[in-house]
């Protein structure tokens, strides 16, 4: 039963996708300047990722001190999130690069 709900879920979110997409220009407009813009989502994104990676190195070090508060299970699973978070975000520059260079060598 779940499974229903969640297609009837996926479809309902891609109907009003699909009603936005429709809709005039001037309304898109107004919702994209009252939502964050790219570049706050992106800052955002690489501070968290900042984040995730000083905390990842705070328990190392602690672990690596001999803190007893901190336990080998904790610091490996730190440093694999710091390891994937700074994977997924790399992989988002290329993306972001490769967008830029195709644009780029559009002719006009």
């Amino acid at each position: 039963m779940s499974s229903i709900s969640n297609v009837d879920q996926v479809l309902a979110e891609m109907r009003r996708i699909a009603a936005a997409a429709q809709s005039s220009p001037v309304e898109t407009a107004k919702t994209t300047a009252t939502g964050a813009d790219f570049s706050t989502l992106l800052k955002q994104s690489v501070e968290q990722v900042n984040s995730i990676q000083q905390t990842a190195g705070k328990l190392s070090t602690a672990f690596s001190a001999g803190d007893p508060n901190v336990d080998v299970t904790e610091v490996m699973v730190a440093l694999q999130k710091a390891g994937v978070a700074f994977q997924a975000m790399a992989e988002v520059r290329n993306r972001l690069v490769t967008a830029y260079q195709e644009i780029m060598s559009m002719q006009v």
